[in-house]
C-alpha cells in the first residue's frame, strides 16, 4: 500500500515509522539531485523500488555493480568473511587483503597495492606517491577529466564548474586537451618540476571520450622523457568494463601508477592504488594510511570479482558493447555513439536529463555525462535479450 510519494507502507510498518522515513529525506545533506525513487532490492541486471516497480539497471550503480546485483560468488565470499572477521586494522595483516594484493599484482604484471575506500582516495594516494617518488610537485591532467571530489583529486579534475566555492585548489596543476599532443606538450613545458601526467583511458564524467592510442603513447613518452610518472585512473574504465581487465591495455602503454575503485568489490566500498616496482619503493611506514583500507569483507568480495573477470566475461562485454553501439546509432535523435565495451555514450539532439527521466518512467535506468550525453554503464553480465530490451525502451523514449 502506498502511503506517500516514494514511500510504500510495508506489512508491519506503522504510520509513525513511515512518517519518520519521509522526514528523514530532509536529514540527508543534498549533495546529489536524487530521483524520487527508493531502491530496495537488486538481482542480476535489475533493481526494484519500494513500490515493487522493476527497472533494468543500465547505470550499474555508476559503473560499480559490474557483475550484477547479488552476484552469487561475491555474495558468498562477503558472507563467509562476515562470519570470520570484519576488521583488524592495518597494524596487522589479513588474509583477504594479502590475497587481493596478489591477484591485482598478477593482473598488472607486478605491482604493490595500497587499499582505501573510494576512487577519490585512490587518486589522492597516487598524487602523494607521485610527489614523493619524484621529489616534484607539478601535475598535468586533462580538460574534462574527473578524478574525485576530495581536494587533491578535485584540483586535478578538469571541470571548472566543480571547483566553484572550494578554492584555492592545489597549486601547480595544468590541463591539456584530450587527444591533442601539442596541447599536452604545452601543458608539460617546462617539465623539470613535473611529477605526473594523470589520464583516464576513457573520460567517463567528461562525456565518455576515449583516448586515442597515439595520444596515450605520447603521454607515456613525454612523462618518461621529463622524468615524471604516468598515472592512469581506471576507476570507471577498469575491471573489464571496456573489454580488457585494464582499459589501458588497449592503448599500448604501461603506466607507473594505476587507480581502481567502483566495480572492484561489486558494490562494497573499496579503492586501490597499484604502484609498479621503482615507484612503490618511495613509500614507507607513516607516509600514508587509511583506517578502513583493506577491510577484510570488502577485500574478500573484491577477490571474487577479480577471479570472475575471465575471458568469457570479457567476450560478453565486447559482444554486448558492439550490440548496443550498433543499436544506439540507429535511434532517432542520436548524433554520435562513442566509448569502449560497456562504457558507452550517445550524443543526443536534446537534453539528456529529460531522456533519463523518461527512461526511468519506462523501467530503464541510464545516466548522463554532460547536458546532451546519455551514458550507459550496464553490468558486464547483461544478456543479448536485456540489451535489446534497453534499446527498445530507448527507441520508444527518443522517437
Amino acid at each position: 500500500m502506498t502511503v506517500g510519494r516514494g514511500v510504500t507502507k510495508r506489512p508491519g510498518m506503522t504510520d509513525a515509522s513511515n512518517s519518520l522515513l519521509q522526514a528523514s529525506r530532509s536529514a540527508v545533506l543534498p549533495t546529489y539531485a536524487r530521483a524520487d525513487v527508493t531502491i530496495v532490492r537488486g538481482e542480476g541486471c535489475r533493481v526494484w523500488d519500494d513500490e515493487s516497480r522493476s527497472y533494468l539497471d543500465f547505470g550499474g550503480g555508476i559503473a560499480v555493480v559490474g557483475l550484477g546485483h547479488r552476484h552469487p560468488a561475491v555474495t558468498e565470499a562477503a558472507h563467509a568473511q562476515l562470519d570470520r572477521l570484519w576488521h583488524a586494522s592495518n597494524l596487522y595483516w589479513t588474509e583477504p587483503m594479502l590475497r587481493l594484493a596478489g591477484l591485482l599484482s598478477e593482473r598488472i604484471g607486478g605491482a604493490q597495492a595500497f587499499f582505501c575506500n573510494s576512487g577519490a582516495e585512490a587518486n589522492e594516494a597516487a598524487l602523494k606517491v607521485a610527489r614523493k617518488a619524484t621529489g616534484r610537485s607539478r601535475i598535468v591532467a586533462l580538460e574534462g577529466g574527473f578524478h574525485g571530489r576530495t581536494l587533491g583529486a578535485l584540483s586535478a579534475t578538469g571541470q571548472p564548474a566543480k571547483w566553484e566555492g572550494f578554492g584555492p585548489l592545489l597549486p601547480g596543476v595544468s590541463f591539456a586537451r584530450p587527444n591533442d599532443v601539442e596541447s599536452l606538450e604545452a601543458a608539460v613545458s617546462p617539465g623539470g618540476e613535473l611529477a605526473a601526467i594523470i589520464v583516464e583511458p576513457v573520460l567517463g564524467e567528461g562525456g565518455v571520450l576515449p583516448l586515442e592510442e597515439g595520444f596515450a603513447r605520447a603521454a607515456a613518452e613525454i612523462a618518461r622523457e621529463v622524468g615524471a610518472l604516468l598515472l592512469v585512473d581506471e576507476v570507471q574504465s577498469g575491471l573489464g568494463r571496456t573489454g580488457t581487465f585494464f582499459a589501458y591495455e588497449q592503448l599500448g602503454i604501461e603506466p607507473d601508477l594505476v587507480t581502481l575503485a567502483k566495480g572492484l568489490a561489486n558494490g562494497l566500498p573499496i579503492g586501490a592504488l597499484l604502484a609498479r616496482e621503482g615507484v612503490a619503493g618511495a613509500i614507507g611506514p607513516g607516509d600514508h594510511g587509511s583506517t578502513f583500507g583493506g577491510n577484510p569483507v570488502a577485500c574478500a568480495a573484491a577477490c571474487a570479482v577479480v577471479e570472475a573477470i575471465d575471458e568469457a566475461l570479457l567476450e560478453n562485454v565486447a559482444a554486448r558493447g558492439d550490440q548496443l553501439a550498433h543499436g544506439l546509432v540507429e535511434l532517432p535523435g542520436v548524433r554520435e555513439v562513442r566509448g569502449r565495451g560497456l562504457l558507452l555514450a550517445a550524443l543526443l539532439d536534446r537534453d539528456a536529463g529529460g531522456v533519463v527521466d523518461e527512461c526511468r518512467a519506462h523501467g530503464l535506468l541510464v545516466l548522463t555525462a554532460g547536458t546532451d550525453v546519455l551514458r550507459l554503464l550496464p553490468p558486464l553480465v547483461i544478456t543479448e535479450a536485456e540489451a535489446d530490451e534497453a534499446l527498445a525502451i530507448l527507441s520508444e523514449v527518443l522517437r
